[in-house]
């Protein structure tokens, strides 16, 4: 087995060509240590290797189901207790409790509830408020005759007022719920716990409200959700469920806006066909989840037995990771052109990308993220034909996130 172990920097994992194209070569699995941490990891970087692991039985994310792996390190623990080690116990469950932790039919039974409360129709019903949205925000931002900030001023508050909407925050009480997502999921982190508290205890406030009187909200389809032989979810995962939405439903949406602007300024060949021909924003989607894909690193995955995966001898307990940025970006799976951002690039079957994942942990919230990268880079880019960014390329600010790479914390833009 192969215990060289490289370590890598932010640099490496943000970069698709780079460490990952020599690891692509190897015959066995890379081991790594992501940066920030310290146990390593083996790493997955083909395309089809990726697929593989997301859909192998025989690696799970909830280490606890595997006895043999209870004394070593995990590099899972060290990011969590990096990401969220200063929040109160009684409030942490609710982040150590969400879905991506759990494997099979526990995993199911958490799941199946909110993969019928994504809906198509409440999904496509959503479209109307994005676009309200988004053209308000923008609007208000172009008045001011400067560059905005399209993160700070406008992917966060969008993706803030979308989950508000979606989850059901009565008008009354948006600003201060939107004052606690801000502070718990894009402030300065400052007041981080503080953000948690306030959305947990206003979450357990709702859930009580809907199950008086429910609405159309999906916590009302959460709440209301019973199938015959199916376990319901008691106040504590409903709980959990809505604490994973403002999770992963405003930061990596926000960021991903913002990087896929970014890409389309980096390339004005392809930002001028997109506004000479908009037919192709169907196509310019997919592509840019593919070219961008903003969660590089997917969740830690543990060997439950001995055994080869991808060429590699696995021990029990063995930690793996998928990078999921690499995979997008695999001449074996898109060719010589796998490297280039490329709008109008066909996709066979399904989605073409693995930036939403691949399997039972498949992004619930896939469709919905389709839905605002069109509104998104409609309004911004094609019904204003000036928008430019508003910085040179080497002044844009970027800061670093543990086990990743860099991410804007600015983006200038002259609207």
């Amino acid at each position: 087995m192969n215990t060289t172990t490289v370590h890598l920097s932010p640099e490496q994992v943000e970069n698709p060509v780079g460490a990952y194209a020599g690891f692509r070569r190897q015959a066995e699995l890379p081991q790594v240590v992501l940066p920030g941490l310290e146990t390593p990891v083996r790493l997955v970087t083909r395309y089809a290797d990726v697929k593989a692991a997301l859909t192998e039985p025989r690696l799970v994310r909830d280490r606890t189901t595997i006895a043999a792996a209870q004394a070593e390190s995990d590099p899972q623990d060290e990011l969590m207790a990096t990401v969220f080690g200063a929040f109160p116990a009684e409030y942490a469950k609710y982040l150590s409790g969400h879905l991506a932790l759990f494997d099979g039919a526990e995993h199911a039974r958490r799941r199946a509830p909110l993969t019928r409360a994504f809906s198509t129709r409440r999904i496509a019903a959503l479209r109307g408020f994005v676009e309200r949205t988004a053209a308000d925000l923008l609007a208000e931002l172009a008045a001011k005759d400067e560059p905005a900030d399209l993160l700070g001023e406008f992917a966060y508050p969008l993706t803030t007022h979308l989950i508000c909407e979606l989850v059901g925050v009565e008008e009354a009480d948006r600003p201060r719920v939107r004052a606690w997502i801000r502070d718990f999921a894009f402030g300065d982190g400052s007041r981080m716990a503080e953000g948690l508290i306030g959305i947990v205890d206003h979450v357990k406030e709702l859930v009580a409200r809907r199950r008086a009187e429910p609405t159309e909200d999906l916590v009302s389809a959460l709440v209301h959700d019973t199938r015959e032989g199916e376990e319901p979810l008691d106040g504590d995962d409903l709980v959990s469920v809505v604490v994973l939405l403002v999770n992963t439903g405003i930061t990596p949406p926000a960021l991903f806006l913002a990087h896929g602007l970014l890409a389309l300024f980096d390339h004005p060949d392809q930002l001028a066909r997109l506004r000479a021909e908009p037919q192709l924003l169907e196509r310019a989607v997919p592509e840019l989840l593919r070219y961008v894909t903003m969660v590089r690193i997917g969740a830690t995955l543990y060997a439950t037995e001995d055994f080869e995966f991808a060429g590699t001898a696995l021990r029990t307990g063995d930690p793996v990771t998928v990078a999921l940025l690499a995979a997008d970006h695999d001449p074996q799976e898109y060719g010589e052109s796998a490297g280039r951002l490329d709008i109008a690039r066909e996709f066979g079957r399904g989605d073409g990308h693995l930036a939403f994942g691949h399997g039972a942990h498949y992004c619930l919230g896939a469709a919905l993220g389709r839905l605002v990268t069109s509104v998104v880079l409609d309004q911004v880019l094609i019904r204003r034909p000036g928008a430019a960014l508003g910085a040179g390329r080497d002044e844009l600010e970027f800061g670093h996130w543990p086990a990743d790479g860099f991410h804007l914390l600015r983006l200038p833009v002259r609207l």
